[in-house]
């Protein structure tokens, strides 16, 4: 199943600011993250709206994880993020099989099974001291920002589409 650039994105605003040990800014985040900071800020304020992260305004300001969203799953934030809406569209254009596919009914399980298999895995899961280098990798104190990218983005084999 493939995620929707700004679910992408979210995870990866959680891990890093649950990883921080201070506010970071939608600037910094963008930066270190590699992501548009116009859709960035529009993942964190969806975020503060989930209980993911909180906001503070002004100067000293900048955006932090809220530690009880450790135990919140990432099958929560997938959910919040891609909706409960089909895996595919069989009504635009209408499907002409609709009335005897199964397909639809199998994509449909998938999608349960997908989330299920998210369910088991926390956010605190993700960044938590067993989890290898990757906290380490995540910190702020890690080094420079990176360059945000100019076009298209990937991660892994998990292709971002151009929907935020």
């Amino acid at each position: 199943m493939k995620l929707n650039r700004s679910t992408d994105m979210a995870l990866r605003v959680a891990m890093f600011t649950a990883a921080s040990r201070t506010r970071t800014t939608v600037d910094d985040l963008a930066a270190r993250l590699a992501l548009p900071r116009s859709h960035v800020a529009k993942v964190v304020q969806r975020l503060q709206r989930l209980g993911v992260l909180v906001t503070v305004r002004g100067r000293a300001g900048g955006t932090a994880f809220v530690p009880a969203a450790a135990e919140m799953t990432v099958a929560q934030v997938v959910r919040a993020f891609e909706g409960d809406g089909e895996v595919v569209s069989c009504d635009q254009p209408a499907c002409p099989l609709r009335a005897g596919c199964r397909l639809r009914v199998e994509l449909r399980r998938a999608r349960a099974a997908f989330l299920s298999a998210l369910d088991e895995v926390r956010l605190g899961d993700l960044v938590n001291a067993d989890a290898g280098p990757l906290p380490a990798l995540l910190t702020i104190d890690s080094g420079p920002p990176s360059p945000a990218p100019v076009g298209r983005a990937e991660c892994g084999q998990a292709r971002l589409d151009s929907s935020a």
